[in-house]
């Protein structure tokens, strides 16, 4: 099991989504919180980063997080735009 934090900035960038990729963002939290290494999650550590890890939302969305220690700090969600910035 994996804790989870949230960033001001995640908390931002989840209220412009679509409301169907916030459902499926809760959807990929859940399974993400009980389960990391869930198989439609995509999860992966974003190349050129030391802590920073990828999941999929969707086929067009993604969300990032920085792990601390146990703790998953959500960073971003959004577009694959935001993989060139976590």
């Amino acid at each position: 099991m994996m804790h989870v934090e949230v960033t001001e900035t995640f908390i931002k960038l989840y209220k412009k989504l679509p409301k169907d990729i916030q459902q499926r963002t809760q959807k990929a939290l859940a399974l993400f919180a009980d389960d990391p290494d869930y198989p439609s999650l995509g999860h992966k550590k974003m190349a050129g980063q030391v802590d920073i890890f990828e999941l999929r939302v969707s086929r067009n969305y993604r969300m990032t997080y920085q792990k601390v220690g146990a703790t998953a700090v959500l960073r971003k969600v959004g577009t694959h735009d935001l993989l060139k910035n976590p």
